[in-house]
């Protein structure tokens, strides 16, 4: 490695559900985020590293910032607020699809709050905009603000300008050796990674007011002895018993459904064939109590 080696930490902020989590799974090439349609869904301060032939960039996902209403939302935001004044580069996310708002005019002023971090501006989902909505959205950004580094337009999902995001991204990184072994993609625990795939999976096609009442606890990982099988126990916790019902499905068929495909993605991650037991139980109001919320990490 020669001694212009970078490294360093960035993190994508912008309104709930603009792709954050997308960009960074795109970035690290392996998926370390869930993505969500559901907006609000990252809950934990995910880091997916990104190793290029000129250094090291450890991507920090962060929850959306937003009004909080519980417990849970207030340390959300709190996490945010301590890892953007923690990184090196910020990285503003805006959709090419919609016009820039009120929320994204707020985030943007909001980062003058945290001096020491370059900024950059993203416009993200170039693939599902036209040309003069993606024109159109690059002056609306580059007006926000005077001190962007650079305004890049980019496609997570069909990858376009990946590698122009990634080599600026690196360019504005502090000079220094790796920070992390480059056979890493992310500082996530097994565990938490595994629920968090399990969580996605019951996120999917939920009511608006379910996903964020979903916590999943991995209770235990094991290898069954004398199989290449490994088993896992998992707990779905949610808050009401109205909404079990919701979670398990007709005769049991949305959490087996659940179940499945969580599997599909976990077994590639484990490494072996998987058998998954998923347990559904309430812990009433816990995004509101600190000992639940303690409990299930947060």
């Amino acid at each position: 490695m020669t001694d212009t080696n970078r490294s360093g930490f960035v993190t994508f902020v912008g309104r709930p559900n603009v792709g954050k989590s997308t960009l960074t799974n795109a970035l690290v090439g392996e998926k370390v985020a869930i993505t969500s349609d559901k907006p609000q869904t990252t809950r934990r301060a995910i880091r997916g590293i990104l190793n290029r032939p000129g250094g090291q960039l450890v991507i920090v996902d962060t929850p959306g910032l937003h009004k909080p209403r519980t417990l849970l939302g207030q340390r959300l935001n709190d996490l945010v607020e301590q890892v953007l004044g923690d990184v090196d580069v910020i990285g503003f996310c805006v959709p090419a699809t919609e016009k820039v708002g009120p929320g994204d005019r707020r985030i943007a002023e909001s980062l003058s709050g945290y001096g020491r971090a370059k900024k950059v501006a993203i416009v993200t989902k170039t693939d599902a905009a036209s040309r003069d909505q993606i024109a159109e959205r690059l002056l609306e950004v580059d007006a926000l603000r005077e001190d962007w580094a650079a305004v890049i337009p980019i496609s997570a999902l069909t990858n376009d300008q990946l590698d122009v995001v990634s080599d600026e991204l690196l360019a504005l990184m502090p000079a220094g050796p790796a920070l992390y072994s480059e056979d890493i993609v992310t500082d996530e625990s097994v565990d938490d990674r595994v629920a968090e795939i399990i969580r996605e999976a019951a996120l999917d096609g939920v009511r608006d007011e379910l996903p964020h009442s979903i916590a999943v606890m991995v209770r235990e990982i094991a290898p069954r002895e004398g199989t290449d099988l490994t088993d896992i126990f998992a707990d779905i916790v949610i808050e009401r018993d109205s909404q079990k019902a919701i979670i398990i499905g007709k005769k049991g068929a949305r959490l087996s459904d659940v179940g499945a495909r969580a599997r599909t993605q976990i077994e590639p991650l484990i490494g072996t064939r998987v058998f998954l037991s998923l347990h559904v139980r309430v812990a009433k109001e816990w995004q509101r109590d600190p000992k639940q919320l303690g409990r299930l990490g947060f």
